[in-house]
């Protein structure tokens, strides 16, 4: 699975009909947005996008619409480990609307989604296969229940041995596409619907958006180095003639 998103919306109600049939938004409006959502921040034009190819931006990049019955910003500031903490000045940006997150990153198998509606948040959900269940708050929505429930285990991966029970009772980018298009109206993997929201219609305007001070920039660097040490050297494996895989060095190959 290669699926990844960083997304927040404010929505008058369901973002589906909002998205279907979407037209380009105004640039000076999607800017005013984008500036709301990240105040005194230095705001530059970059080329446009789509929902298609932007739902994952780079670092300092957001792509957003402005559209009637639905803002839409993908940026990977605005997803967070723990939904429940959405900053303020975000809640505020959307009082008296329905504020959906959804975040899913595949390296790490992470998912989170989040609503609130009208200022309280009602779900949030946010879990990994290594982190476990970071956040759960709020009652599972419909779609969420066969999973709850056991109907989608994770199967072992063939060739690895030593495999324990996979953490979780369902692969979490599994849950992500299904919330996905239950909230958004579209899905990254799987099979198409005929519902589904074309993203590839779906026009985005491009900002690089940065931390005037630097410091944001310094303190992800931070992250990153402290990341890459703990990851330490790359392990390599090789399929045997048993048909299980095998760790090998760099001088065997």
């Amino acid at each position: 699975m290669g699926a990844k998103t960083a997304l927040l919306a404010y929505a008058d109600g369901d973002i589906r009909p909002a998205l279907l049939g979407a037209s380009r938004s105004e640039r000076s409006e999607t800017e005013a947005l984008v500036r709301q959502v990240h105040p005194g921040y230095v705001v530059e034009a970059v080329d446009d996008g789509s929902l298609f190819q932007d739902v994952y931006p780079p670092d300092d990049i957001t792509y957003a619409t402005k559209l009637a019955g639905v803002e839409l910003c993908c940026d990977r500031r605005l997803v967070l480990d723990r939904p429940s903490e959405l900053p303020e000045h975000l809640r505020r940006a959307g009082a008296g609307r329905r504020i959906v997150m959804h975040g899913m990153h595949s390296v790490v198998d992470w998912l989170c989604f989040a609503v609130w509606e009208d200022g309280e948040l009602v779900r949030s959900l946010s879990l990994s296969p290594d982190g476990g269940i970071q956040e759960n708050i709020g009652e599972p929505y419909d779609f969420e229940l066969p999973y709850w429930a056991g109907e989608h285990p994770v199967a072992p991966v063939p060739g690895w041995p030593s495999q324990g029970p996979y953490p979780l009772p369902f692969h979490p980018l599994d849950l992500g596409e299904e919330a996905l298009r239950a909230l958004f109206g579209f899905a990254i993997e799987g099979c198409p619907d005929p519902a589904d929201v074309d993203t590839e219609a779906v026009h985005l305007h491009g900002f690089r958006v940065t931390d005037p001070t630097g410091a944001e920039q310094a303190a992800r660097e931070a992250e990153y180095a402290e990341a890459r040490r703990l990851m330490g050297p790359p392990r390599l494996f090789r399929m045997g003639p048993d048909g299980t895989m095998h760790e090998v060095s760099l001088d065997s190959l």
